[in-house]
């Protein structure tokens, strides 16, 4: 049985190794966060994932799956932990580069090292193969390295990370190779060879092409405002050209990925991605619009009240990672604005979160900014009784 070791056990991280386990692999997997080890090693979940807690219970019960804050030796070394952004918006790396500064006094020959992490271009040449070296094995002769970036959409996270595709760089074709028949022994998708620097790439592009695409959803949005029709009618009328595909627009892009990824490039080629940029200048600005928009309407309202629904980033989970209804909240509150929030998803919280009723109750304004399915089942006509 190989054994694995899986640095990272959060919304990536805990599924691969979950799923690992239940394929026949001893999996460690390393985070942390002590609350974190010890709630997976009860056999729970500490993040909202349809189906999770089932897999999860299941490997720790097979005895093929424990956590712990510190890794050990293994034959496979996946890196699953968090590439966010600064403030300068610029990319993070030091959990990467930790994750893999643990692991080098593990390391042997024969070791495969597979970055999952989304990163930028170029990490796994010029950032991860000098430090995996520090171990006096050199990368490609002793070591291999592989970067197979996760594809997976919160929400449905266990069947994505079986059914999709999944495209698999090597820092040689060897490296490709080995970890490509790694995930071919648990996913059901096809495996995409390629080198590791296009295998980042790939990820890249993959969430820069959605953001640009919202970023033209979210401004035709604002030029019907101004126009004084129906961004809906708009895009659902576009969408019938057999070509067109405009996404659906909102109070702008939040998540791990798609509001993060596409700065990467912006940071790498300044001067080159300017279509880039300006999507992420248009996704970024969409919450001070919808802010400004509900002040206007809020105008002459003495104390007003808003509620909020929804505070995580996109319907049916409980991640408000770069959650732009947070932003809109801050903004609003700012300007001296109540604010009664709702989420059936979101458990721990910034802000305080109220029942559906308490939170219409006596609002001036409702602003739904997150499509949790729930929301779908409410008669609008009854809770605009409880408002103002």
């Amino acid at each position: 049985m190989k054994k694995v070791c899986v640095m990272g056990l959060g919304y990536i991280g805990l599924p691969t190794a979950s799923v690992l386990a239940t394929n026949g692999f001893e999996v460690l997997g390393v985070d942390v966060d002590e609350r974190v080890v010890n709630t997976v090693n009860s056999g729970h979940i500490h993040i909202e994932e349809p189906g999770l807690h089932t897999v999860v219970r299941a490997a720790i019960g097979s005895g093929n799956l424990r956590a712990s804050l510190e890794p050990e030796p293994a034959d496979i070394f996946f890196i699953a932990v968090p590439t966010p952004l600064t403030a300068e918006k610029r990319a993070d790396m030091s959990c990467v580069v930790q994750a893999t500064e643990r692991i080098v006094p593990h390391l042997i020959s024969g070791n495969l090292v597979i970055l999952e992490s989304t990163s930028p271009p170029g990490t796994c040449r010029d950032l991860l193969t000098p430090i995996l070296e520090r171990s006096g094995l050199k990368v490609g002769a002793d070591v291999s390295l592989a970067h197979c970036p996760e594809r997976v959409l919160p929400g449905k996270i266990l069947h994505e990370l079986i059914h999709n595709d999944r495209v698999v760089g090597g820092f040689d074709h060897a490296s490709a190779q080995r970890a490509a028949d790694i995930y071919a022994s648990f996913i059901e998708g096809e495996t995409l060879l390629t080198d590791v620097t296009t295998a980042e790439m790939v990820k890249v592009i993959e969430n820069t092409f959605r953001d640009v695409n919202i970023a033209l959803a979210n401004e035709t949005a604002v030029l019907c405002e101004d126009l004084g029709i129906d961004f809906g009618e708009v895009a659902r009328l576009a969408n019938r050209h057999p070509r067109v595909n405009l996404h659906a627009a909102g109070p702008g892009v939040g998540g791990h990925c798609i509001s993060v990824d596409p700065w990467f490039l912006v940071e790498r080629f300044p001067a080159k991605a300017e279509l880039v940029h300006l999507a992420r200048r248009r996704n970024d600005g969409m919450p001070a619009h919808v802010a400004a928009r509900t002040l206007e309407l809020l105008e002459g309202a003495e104390a007003p009240k808003v509620a909020v629904m929804g505070l995580a980033f996109k319907g049916n989970v409980d991640d408000m990672r770069e959650s732009p209804s947070l932003r809109v909240i801050a903004l609003l509150e700012a300007e001296g604005v109540t604010i009664a929030a709702h989420d059936p998803y979101v458990k721990h919280s910034p802000i305080e979160l109220c029942g559906i009723e308490a939170c219409f109750q006596d609002a001036d304004c409702a602003l739904l900014l997150t499509d949790h399915n729930d929301y779908k089942y409410l008669d609008p006509r009854q809770l605009a009784k409880l408002m103002r």
